[in-house]
């Protein structure tokens, strides 16, 4: 496995200086924003699209400090009931797996979006109970109409361009656990797996080891986040883990997000590295960094030194004792 980190973190350095900070921290990859909800600070996607000098330019930057590309990310929600934002996110996503395929960026990063309750919806919709029954019904409307229909044709179009696609497995879409991602890979197609991380897993219940488990069983972990969850138990009893007070909000917060090995041990996360290792994922861990506690350098800093200790790296000996 490799260590890299989610560039948006650095979005106030310039894409050389962000390469070199990234270098000299002791990283192998960089996963960079394109548009979204992440931003494209460091991929002028249309530029890249139209230049085939720039796009050489743009890898060597990359590949000459001994770094590569882990992934292109762009978050937003194409099955928005307001279309303008649908329709930019579809875009984007689109122009990002072109721009992947060019550059031999094997995965693209994203949400599975979220739409409204009817075609006259103005807002997304997220059912997560099964009764009253209305709530199934619009659960059951979203995915036959819109989520289905939708990444059938994206997992054609990134099959097309050898390109998978790494959905995050994140509350408020409608592809948000284990299930749900195997649920529309089924419908759909192998080029459709997961971007897992295990912050998302956490404050949802879910052990992310088993998560692990599970998907990397199917083949279906394309890309990985290295981010931990603080779950206060007081707080939980108070707000439950569909707590939506603003992030801010820490001292009463259900859950909050933290840099790695803040929230939960180094031990666990030993055993996801080595989990990921047993059950076929072999590629980037990437960091992000969301801590509201700790600049970006002390939460960076913190989740490199933490994930050094526990990465596996090397290829496993024969097993010569057997």
């Amino acid at each position: 496995m490799k260590l890299g980190v989610f560039t948006v973190l650095f979005s106030n350095k310039s894409f050389e200086e962000m390469l070199d900070h990234v270098k000299a921290s002791g990283l192998d990859a960089v996963e960079i924003g394109t548009g979204g909800y992440p931003g494209n600070a460091h991929c002028p996607l249309d530029e890249l699209l139209e230049d085939e000098n720039k796009r050489k330019d743009y890898l060597n930057a990359v590949t000459a400090r001994g770094l590569t590309i882990s992934a292109f990310s762009c978050h937003g929600n194409p099955l928005s009931p307001d279309k303008a934002f649908a329709k930019q996110s579809d875009e984007t996503l689109r122009k990002t797996i072109k721009l992947a395929s060019l550059l031999g960026v094997p995965v693209v990063n994203g949400f599975s979006g979220t739409p409204g309750d009817s075609e006259d919806a103005k807002q997304p919709n997220w059912p997560v109970v099964a009764w009253p029954t209305e709530y199934a019904d619009i659960l059951t409307w979203q995915w036959e109409n819109k989520l289905v229909p939708y990444w059938k044709e994206i997992g054609e179009f990134a099959q097309q361009h050898h390109v998978k696609i790494g959905l995050e497995l994140h509350g408020g879409f409608l592809v948000h656990t284990p299930y749900t991602m195997l649920k529309l890979r089924e419908l759909t197609c192998d080029a459709i797996g997961a971007n897992l991380d295990p912050s998302h897993m956490w404050w949802q219940g879910i052990d992310p080891v088993a998560a692990i488990k599970i998907l990397g069983k199917a083949g279906a972990i394309h890309h990985f986040h290295a981010k931990d969850t603080y779950i206060d138990q007081d707080n939980v009893n108070m707000y439950g883990l569909t707590d939506m007070q603003p992030y801010g909000n820490v001292q009463t917060r259900a859950w909050t997000f933290r840099s790695v090995g803040c929230g939960h041990s180094m031990q666990e996360w030993s055993d996801m590295m080595s989990a990921l290792r047993t059950y076929g994922y072999d590629y980037v861990v990437s960091i992000e960094h969301e801590d509201p506690l700790m600049s970006i350098d002390e939460g960076f800093n913190r989740a490199v030194k933490n994930l050094k200790d526990v990465i596996i790296r090397e290829t496993p000996a024969d097993m010569w004792w057997a």
